[in-house]
């Protein structure tokens, strides 16, 4: 039997609980329809990588929900008018390497003021433990609102310790994109982050069956770094 899952909301977010993380399964078919053909063994690398980049940018119109804005007024040809703009300091967007980095187009086209850091992490295949090997970020994350994007959560420990890394330099929002996730994983960052009192947002085009004993995802998609860009 698949662990209990935390609170699991389809397309839209109306409340963020800061006592537990929130996940949104968007519910779009042609995020059902990208994710089918990167399901696909016979998708090819360009194609894989394409689709992907496609969908992480539907998925960021939804992660991107709670954005902070202030008011701005611009002047149009006829009138002044109220609106907002991206609050400072600006967004950052983390990519986990290596498969992560493709995602980052899809996610920076929407969000093209964000600025890009980059964390280096690996699930060990004996432990399934999570190992950082590379860091590229601001040493201060305070008040930054960050988006994380990894295509897989599998077992979450990698996700959860990227995110615990993230906290610790100081952020105080994170938003994870993933283009799949298994109960499990979510069962195991809900648990990790329960009560940390600071928004925690998992957004995913799909809940997958579980994990096999290998700790892949079923019916899943593959590896996606090798998928992205082959076996190296």
């Amino acid at each position: 039997m698949p662990p209990a899952l935390p609170r699991l909301i389809a397309r839209r977010v109306p409340r963020i609980s800061l006592a537990t993380m929130e996940t949104l399964v968007v519910d779009h078919p042609l995020v059902a329809h990208k994710l089918t053909v990167l399901r696909d063994v016979g998708t090819d690398s360009p194609t894989f990588r394409r689709l992907a980049d496609e969908l992480v940018t539907l998925l960021a119109y939804e992660a991107t929900r709670h954005v902070r804005v202030t008011e701005w007024s611009v002047q149009t040809p006829v009138a002044l008018a109220k609106g907002v703009r991206l609050a400072q300091p600006c967004p950052l967007v983390v990519p986990i390497l290596r498969a992560g980095l493709g995602m980052l187009e899809g996610m920076t086209r929407l969000l093209p003021t964000a600025e890009v850091g980059f964390l280096g992490m690996i699930r060990n295949e004996s432990t399934l433990q999570a190992e950082t090997y590379a860091t590229r970020l601001p040493d201060d994350l305070s008040g930054r609102q960050v988006y994380v994007v990894d295509p897989m959560l599998a077992t979450g420990g990698t996700l959860t310790a990227a995110i615990q890394f993230l906290f610790d330099r100081g952020a105080d929002d994170v938003t994870a994109l993933c283009l799949l996730a298994a109960p499990e994983g979510i069962a195991y960052m809900d648990q990790a982050f329960n009560g940390s009192g600071k928004p925690i947002r998992l957004v995913t085009a799909a809940l997958d069956e579980r994990l096999n004993e290998h700790g892949y995802i079923v019916p899943g998609l593959g590896d996606a770094g090798d998928r992205l860009y082959g076996v190296v």
